[in-house]
């Protein structure tokens, strides 16, 4: 992998984020870095900054049920956040949406599933082409 991706959760995602980040190995973690209770808005909007100052770079969102991140990071321009159910969903949020952030329902989502969703939406190009020029209306 040579483009940045950033990783983030708050304390409901930490787990899965945990294990993400073993399996990669190559993430650059924003934090929460425990259990402990935080805000998961203060994650979201920590790693839009970092998605938006290093182009071409991605992130990944988790929390509960994704739905926290996914508002809190679709509020920085720029930032495309997707909230995925399954691999399907990550390969479409790239090619059509072309989205930069992925964010996972850490409470609803198996591991594996997690793992395949997260290497789906790295893998993906963004088609362009017909696509463009609705994702430009955003």
């Amino acid at each position: 992998m040579n483009k940045k991706i950033f990783i983030a959760s708050d304390h409901a995602g930490y787990e899965m984020k945990t294990k993400l980040n073993k399996y990669f190995n190559s993430f650059i973690d924003l934090g929460t870095n425990s259990f402990e209770s935080v805000d998961y808005p203060d994650f979201a909007h920590k790693l839009s900054i970092e998605v938006l100052k290093n182009e071409g770079s991605l992130g990944i969102l988790i929390c509960g049920t994704g739905v926290g991140m996914s508002i809190a990071a679709n509020r920085s321009k720029g930032i495309r956040a997707g909230l995925v159910n399954s691999v399907e969903v990550a390969r479409l949020i790239r090619q059509h949406n072309d989205a930069n952030v992925l964010v996972i329902p850490g409470r609803f989502m198996k591991d594996e599933d997690a793992k395949n969703c997260v290497q789906m939406f790295i893998d993906t190009q963004f088609e362009a082409g017909r696509h463009k020029k609705r994702v430009e209306k955003i």
